[in-house]
């Protein structure tokens, strides 16, 4: 793909949240519930990054990226909060599940926060648009 300017690029990256999504729901079918995890965290990253660009803010790191969105968007009022809630949450369960020896998540763990990963990508839809 060639990204020729700065909207591109966001919707470059919005479209592979949505793409991540769609790779949870495949992975879920399957109950690969530390992949669904990853997958639906990755969902919401893509998301925020694409309308951090929207914004003109750049970052470098996962941290920077919340740290920014939390920033920006949650403190400011624009996004409801439990949209960064869930966003920590998710980082948070994603390391455990990728990174923890001898940790995996069950269905009763993740399949709730499908519906979440959804709603979060479309508020920041709405807010890119």
């Amino acid at each position: 793909m060639t990204i020729g300017n700065r909207d591109d690029y966001i919707k470059y990256r919005f479209r592979r949240s949505e793409e991540t999504f769609d790779e949870a729901l495949i992975l879920a079918e399957k109950e690969k519930w530390n992949a669904v995890l990853n997958r639906l965290y990755y969902s919401c990253f893509y998301a925020v990054i694409s309308l951090l660009l929207k914004s003109n803010i750049e970052t470098q790191t996962h941290d920077g990226v919340r740290t920014q969105f939390g920033l920006h968007f949650i403190k400011t009022g624009k996004i409801d909060k439990k949209y960064g809630k869930l966003f920590t949450k998710l980082f948070d369960l994603r390391q455990k599940g990728d990174y923890g020896d001898l940790f995996d998540f069950d269905k009763e763990v993740v399949e709730p926060l499908i519906e979440q990963v959804k709603e979060f990508v479309g508020e920041i839809k709405k807010q890119i648009e």
